[in-house]
């Protein structure tokens, strides 16, 4: 067989995406090495989905067990690792019922659909407009692309699914006079995660809450990228004390292995009655055994104390990077979901530190054109903490020296 690389992409490969040269080819907790043997260290985390790292031990053990036990089945019969990972979600969540898929896009989907459908069912048809956010991100399928708030991934793909309002994020005022009864939901991240890190302040949630149970609407989380400890508790709405009536969890619900789920409560789900909605691959068992000791792992007091510690200290690195460089104008997010905030000088750059850190072996990600994200593992240690943010600054230095 000929020499695999980034070449190869180009040849054989759709062309929507545009990866780094580098060609990683083996993980472990948070490093990685690249086809050529260079060492780095991973703050991006796959996206956020690699929440215990690259071949976590615990995870490797349950997917050889469960790949001699049973891959998958038809969604005409259960399996007993989807009924295990769903009754521990149910205990440690609002909710009653699980829906499974393989994405968050598809969480989401079908957290839309069920949205419309219960409205439908409880209100009437007339009861199917969705609102959501400026700049949120929902997945990829034409109706998740379209109830996300970014133009720039609906350009082309007209014309778009009908029903549904953008409103400015952590504006209670615009969200109060843009409801009425029409209003089947409100679509929300906790934390806008690929439109920038912004977070929802307690005001807001809150509010949206209130403004929700007003008008019969349901309030939908996405909780694909904040869910499963990535901000410090098991999901986002813990922390900000609004409770959903359903969510959506996806990325490191698997540790990197494909699954997401829809939760909700036995009122809501019974508008998908047998036949309404489905996915092939949804709730199989290899996806949930791994899945299942993910959830063992993170949903621990001790973990999830020890995310909101490695938050502080990295505050602390980036503060002192800021210190000498006076690059970021704030430092947002929660948890382990950290974003670097650009000053207006360095708006539309954030890849040039992206670019400049993988030099540096560091792998970060951006959050649209004027943040760096950082989504490491959650069992990032202190010492790599202190390595990578090392790197970082000379990546930081780079940047402004050669400006």
């Amino acid at each position: 067989m000929k020499q695999l690389n980034r070449n190869t992409f180009d040849e054989v490969m759709v062309p929507n995406y545009n990866p780094s040269s580098v060609v990683p080819v083996r993980g472990a907790g948070c490093q990685v090495w690249d086809s050529e043997g260079r060492q780095y260290l991973d703050l991006a985390g796959g996206i956020a989905v690699n929440g215990l790292g690259h071949c976590h031990p615990e995870l490797v053990k349950v997917l050889k067990e469960q790949s001699e036990i049973l891959w998958h089945l038809s969604n005409v019969w259960t399996n007993e690792p989807a009924l295990e990972l769903a009754t521990k979600l149910v205990d440690k969540t609002f909710a009653d019922k699980i829906f499974f898929s393989n994405s968050g896009g598809e969480a989401n989907e079908a957290a839309f659909k069920l949205a419309r459908k219960y409205g439908h069912d409880h209100f009437g048809s007339e009861k199917n407009e969705i609102i959501s956010f400026v700049n949120a991100f929902h997945g990829r399928t034409l109706f998740t692309v379209s109830v996300g708030g970014q133009p720039k991934y609906t350009q082309g793909f007209e014309p778009l699914p009908g029903g549904l309002t953008h409103l400015p994020y952590n504006d209670l005022q615009a969200l109060e006079q843009a409801m009425s009864d029409k209003t089947c939901a409100v679509v929300m991240e906790p934390i806008i995660a690929e439109g920038g890190i912004i977070n929802a302040t307690d005001e807001f949630a809150k509010g949206v809450r209130e403004l929700c149970d007003k008008y019969n609407a349901l309030l939908v989380f996405d909780e694909v990228q904040t869910g499963m400890g990535r901000t410090g508790d098991l999901y986002a709405y813990m922390g900000l004390g609004v409770t959903p009536d359903i969510l959506t969890s996806a990325k490191a619900l698997g540790g990197g292995f494909p699954i997401g789920a829809m939760l909700t409560t036995t009122k809501i789900a019974n508008s998908f009655g047998i036949g309404t909605h489905g996915s092939t691959y949804g709730g199989n068992p290899l996806a949930c055994a791994v899945a299942s000791k993910v959830l063992d792992i993170i949903a621990n007091d001790d973990f999830l104390a020890d995310v909101k510690s490695k938050r502080a200290l990295f505050e602390s690195h980036l503060q002192r990077i800021n210190e000498r460089f006076q690059v970021f104008e704030e430092i947002r997010g929660k948890g382990l979901l950290i974003g670097c905030a650009l000053v207006p000088e360095w708006h539309g750059k954030a890849r040039a530190f992206l670019d400049a850190a993988m030099n540096q072996g560091l792998m970060v990600l951006v959050a649209g054109l004027n943040v760096i994200r950082l989504a490491p593992p959650l069992i990032i240690s202190e010492d790599e903490i202190s390595e990578a943010m090392a790197r970082f600054e000379k990546a930081v230095e780079s940047v402004i020296t050669t400006a």
